[in-house]
């Protein structure tokens, strides 16, 4: 049985993923990976995204709540199933299929998994990359969760789309951290940071998390959520599916998108 990328995306979307996307493997090839020789024979990475519950995120206001900590955890749970699910439609259809977990950390130190689901999602449109080094998607703006599937299936990937964050610095001047530098990339399809520290002054943002945050009664692991929340981006987004009927959907690279019209 042939597979392609629209009956993948319908098969994902049943299974409750929101968002679906791919990308060429050899735009991702020097991107670090664990262990290092993990693309070696895929050709292909999937990005599935799931949506964020908006009332969730409405009750963060400087630090994750207790209901957060649980729908983060719930959320990767939703992800890694329908990873799973895919993986194993590929390979009833006879390719190859590599579900990665959608939060195990590799180095707790880094705060590095097997592959940045971030950079995949980027990678295969979904979204660009933030301030916050979180994905942006133009529908649901950082409210999202990632996880990604490594194939060998010969899909159509989709293209990085255009930055559109601009001078906006909503998510710096809301870190508790004060960790996000609000460095301005330019509006060009794919354009990313050299590095996280080009963004980021990472050990604030994971001194906060890990020796504070996670510490928490109810909490228990290294979560944030102000950054997720105070995005325009996915405040834009709430509601969109809900009646609205200002929403066009646009089949663009192989992948059906929905944009906000421009208020």
């Amino acid at each position: 049985m042939a597979m392609d990328s629209f009956s993948l995306r319908q098969a994902a979307l049943r299974w409750g993923a929101s968002l679906f996307g791919v990308t060429d493997l050899d735009r991702l090839r020097t991107l670090p990976t664990q262990p290092e020789n993990l693309l070696d024979g895929w050709t292909r990475a999937i990005s599935l995204g799931v949506r964020l519950a908006d009332p969730v995120l409405d009750d963060i206001v400087d630090s994750p709540t207790p209901l957060y900590a649980h729908h983060f955890r719930a959320v990767n749970i939703r992800l890694d199933d329908t990873a799973l699910r895919l993986a194993l439609l590929i390979q009833e259809a006879g390719g190859r299929a590599l579900p990665l977990p959608a939060s195990q950390a590799m180095d707790s130190v880094a705060c590095t998994s097997m592959i940045s689901h971030k950079a995949v999602a980027v990678a295969a449109g979904l979204g660009w990359q933030g301030k916050s080094l979180l994905t942006i998607s133009p529908l649901y703006g950082p409210r999202i969760r990632l996880c990604t599937v490594l194939t060998d299936l010969p899909l159509q990937p989709g293209r990085p789309l255009m930055n559109r964050c601009g001078n906006c610095t909503r998510c710096a001047d809301a870190c508790p951290a004060g960790a996000i530098k609000g460095t301005t990339l330019p509006n060009e399809p794919g354009a990313h940071y050299a590095s996280r520290d080009e963004a980021l002054h990472f050990e604030r943002c994971r001194t906060l998390l890990q020796e504070d945050f996670a510490k928490r009664p109810l909490i228990g692991h290294s979560v944030c959520g102000v950054c997720v929340k105070v995005c325009p981006w996915g405040a834009r987004g709430k509601g969109v599916l809900h009646g609205r009927d200002d929403v066009p959907m646009t089949m663009m690279d192989d992948q059906f998108t929905l944009f906000p019209q421009s208020s």
